[in-house]
């Protein structure tokens, strides 16, 4: 290159740094600060006039940046990139890079410094996501999971494979299904599992809660709003339950709580396949499966003129009446025992019934259903101590097992040695242990006696 080019570029090489879209820090190979650049003074405060000539061990020491590079790239002779955290809390990617004069030997360091605070901010607010994201995933893991097996009716009971076959076999069509009984019987349970052996199973299973929509709300939930169609209504609309639940099945719950008005928009539904939105004139095609439930007498409430005739008649395709809990108790024990192994996986604990609470259980008249027992095992997890529920465990509602006690209320006013009366209970004790257990050896174990004791201890009362 001509000298005087070469002088050119020398006498602008200062305009040159400027001019550059990076921070550039130089320095000597002691660490003395030569040169810095505006981007440089506008990213760290810093100006040229307070860092020239100084060491850059010296700005670090007093707090100015967490670290340097100089002291690095000297010593390994190639360049480095490191990121800077400054005093204002700002962070600078930092890549500095060997100057080499003539005779190979390093000159200067350049340091190229760009901000990365932004980036860093927002990587860490994608690590704060993904997090959340794991965990919500986890979380509806766990809940499709549960909902899972919430949707399998226990059918051990003989009561309730009749219903199982019949639900299984209107499952397979599209025919309308309604569903009796009383509250807490479970009739979700069973609308879910037609659902999930359906033809439908794939596509979506939303629940309408007739009783509980007010009156007002009801209809625009069920069938959808035109944009503006009513105060407060989204300048958008918005799509019904039986539009959002299109390829699927909607669950109408406690359908016989619907308003005369109401009844008459879900005929046309039923009757013609085909809703109108609120404030809309178009009549939209449905594509679901209806599944109804109610703890009402549909057919009284028709006679009567509360329940239209004609909807009844719809809605009444195929019925089946789901038995209370009392008819079916022998489904008591393995429900229980199912709750309980769901709620103690949602705690983290490990529980079990004794066979007595157990007995207790299914004594109980259980005017609540299954619902009331979901419930009762619900509490009996979280209040739980020990790692065995017993009857004085359960709710004061629940009666358990006279405790035959080995004395009688007479003892109370003496006349039996007290050395007597406590052998009847260590006697009665021990029985009650082996019965439970079903082996000597493990009681002699458990309470530390010897087999031969246990057994002098029974006979001697009857010696």
């Amino acid at each position: 290159m001509p000298k005087s080019e070469r002088n050119i570029i020398s006498a602008q090489m200062e305009d040159i740094l400027n001019a550059m879209p990076d921070g550039v820090f130089i320095s000597d190979v002691d660490g003395t600060t030569l040169f810095v650049n505006r981007i440089y003074e506008q990213l760290t405060g810093f100006t040229l006039g307070e860092l020239r000539g100084r060491q850059v061990r010296d700005i670090v020491a007093e707090g100015g940046f967490d670290l340097i590079l100089n002291p690095e790239i000297v010593r390994e002779g190639k360049p480095v990139s490191r990121v800077q955290t400054l005093r204002n809390g700002k962070k600078l990617m930092l890549s500095g890079i060997p100057v080499f004069d003539k005779n190979g030997s390093i000159s200067l360091v350049c340091t190229f410094a760009r901000d990365i605070t932004m980036l860093d901010a927002m990587r860490d607010k994608l690590d704060e996501q993904h997090r959340q994201i794991r965990q919500i995933q986890a979380s509806y893991t766990q809940i499709e999971e549960e909902q899972q097996r919430s949707a399998q009716p226990i059918i051990e009971s003989s009561a309730m494979h009749g219903v199982m076959r019949f639900i299984s076999q209107v499952a397979a069509t599209d025919a309308t299904l309604l569903l009796l009984g009383e509250t807490g019987v479970g009739k979700d349970v069973f609308a879910r599992h037609a659902h999930n052996i359906s033809p439908r199973k794939d596509g979506p299973f939303l629940k309408i809660d007739c009783g509980g929509i007010s009156e007002s709300l009801i209809e625009a939930e069920m069938f959808g709003y035109e944009p503006g169609s009513f105060t407060g209504a989204s300048q958008k609309g918005k799509a019904g339950y039986f539009e959002q639940a299109r390829g699927g099945t909607v669950f109408l719950d406690e359908v016989g709580e619907l308003s005369m008005p109401m009844q008459t928009r879900l005929l046309r539904v039923l009757q013609d396949g085909e809703f109108v939105r609120v404030g809309g004139t178009r009549a939209c095609r449905t594509d679901v499966r209806v599944i109804a439930a109610t703890n009402r007498d549909l057919a009284e409430c028709a006679e009567k003129g509360t329940f239209r005739r004609d909807l009844f008649y719809r809605l009444n395709v195929a019925s089946v009446v789901v038995p209370p809990l009392r008819e079916r108790a022998d489904a008591i024990r393995p429900m229980a025992m199912a709750f309980l192994e769901r709620y103690c996986a949602r705690y983290h604990k490990r529980l079990t019934f004794m066979p007595s609470a157990l007995d207790s259980l299914e004594r109980y008249n259980w005017p609540g259903n299954v619902r009331e027992l979901q419930n009762v095992v619900h509490t009996l997890v979280i209040t739980a101590k020990g790692t065995q529920i017993s009857p004085r465990d359960l709710p004061s509602s629940i009666p358990g097992e006279e405790s035959s006690l080995p004395f009688a209320n007479e003892d109370f006013n003496g006349g039996r040695p007290l050395r007597e009366i406590m052998a009847d209970v260590e006697r009665d004790f021990l029985i009650r242990a082996i019965k439970y257990h079903g082996s000597v050896p493990k009681v002699s174990k458990l309470f530390m006696l010897n087999r031969s004791t246990i057994f002098r201890k029974i006979r001697k009362r009857d010696s």
